[in-house]
């Protein structure tokens, strides 16, 4: 970012994260500059927007202190420079050290700081609401490294990206039903959280995959697949759409479909039912939809087309 919007120098905690990000400079690049690529010591990519490039370099080893510190960075388009807290600043467009902070430790898997007022328990939330659902998100991290990553890969999904509405939680509570063995009425298990939103961005649920905690296939349980919250007319959202849509019905359905079609906004409504609810942006010019080959999923598909058309998509 330019010197003057800078993190200032840092001492203590910031300094120790930020030795922490450098230790670890690679996988921070290939998680918020996922465009780029490695060649020799540095990652190269065009620019802090994650577009593809070579402007923007960093340094992913180096002496541990000075200009060539493994983490510094440098855009040669612009002069742009700073270290990994700059970089994930700019990236995330956070305006407070606090907020980087944050996100460096969310990056890291190290717990959040939190002033006296942080600390006071929080006040509960009903089961299954939207409020319930922005939670478990919020306590829940990235999916980089983790068994939801080897999950999708054994699935063929390996466009994964950062801004993706994914994270990982690795003991998320699943209560059991009759269909359920006795001993697996109560537990936890690894799960994809997914974030249900609606047109502006606003997290009104929250979908759990629960996972075999070796990653290969799904929970041995009756329902691995729950959502929560706010769900009619909403959806899980890869990319921001404007002009153009895919919706479909399951998160897996979607990502798959983006493996071919990566540059696509796409939704995944989670049902057929839903699916036939979605709500379009207003500046919405064309919809592809990927319904399932089934009745159910032919008749979202006819309802959503329909749809579509009285708005004059």
């Amino acid at each position: 970012m330019p010197q003057g919007d800078r993190i200032p120098a840092m001492y203590g905690p910031a300094a120790e994260l930020a030795d922490r990000l450098a230790r670890n400079a690679e996988a921070v690049c290939r998680h918020y500059l996922s465009s780029g690529r490695r060649e020799g010591r540095y990652w190269l990519v065009g620019d802090i927007n994650n577009n593809p490039g070579r402007s923007l370099y960093v340094r992913l080893r180096g002496v541990e202190t000075g200009s060539g510190a493994a983490g510094k960075w440098t855009d040669a388009a612009t002069g742009d420079h700073g270290d990994l807290l700059d970089l994930i600043a700019a990236c995330r467009n956070l305006q407070s050290l606090r907020d980087t902070l944050d996100e460096a430790r969310l990056f890291l898997s190290l717990p959040r700081t939190e002033s006296h007022a942080d600390r006071r328990p929080a006040a509960p939330v009903p089961t299954g609401s939207p409020e319930a659902a922005r939670r478990l998100f919020a306590m829940s991290k990235p999916i980089t490294g983790t068994v939801a990553q080897s999950y999708l890969r054994r699935r063929g999904i390996t466009d994964v990206r950062h801004g993706d509405p994914l994270r990982f939680h690795p003991r998320c509570w699943y209560r059991g039903d009759d269909e359920d063995p006795r001993d697996r009425l109560r537990d936890a298990w690894p799960a994809i959280i997914a974030a249900v939103t609606d047109l502006d961005g606003t997290i009104t649920g929250a979908h759990r995959t629960w996972l075999d905690p070796s990653g290969s296939h799904k929970a041995d349980i009756s329902t691995p697949r729950r959502a929560m919250g706010q769900l009619l007319g909403n959806a899980v959202r890869f990319g921001h759409a404007v002009d153009v849509l895919v919706a479909g019905e399951g998160i897996e359905t979607m990502l798959s479909v983006r493996q071919v079609l990566p540059t696509l906004p796409m939704a995944a409504a989670l049902s057929a039912n839903h699916l036939a609810a979605l709500i379009l942006p207003p500046t919405l010019r064309r919809l592809y939809i990927a319904h399932d080959a089934d009745p159910a999923g032919d008749r979202a598909q006819e309802t959503l087309a329909e749809r579509a058309i009285a708005l004059g998509m």
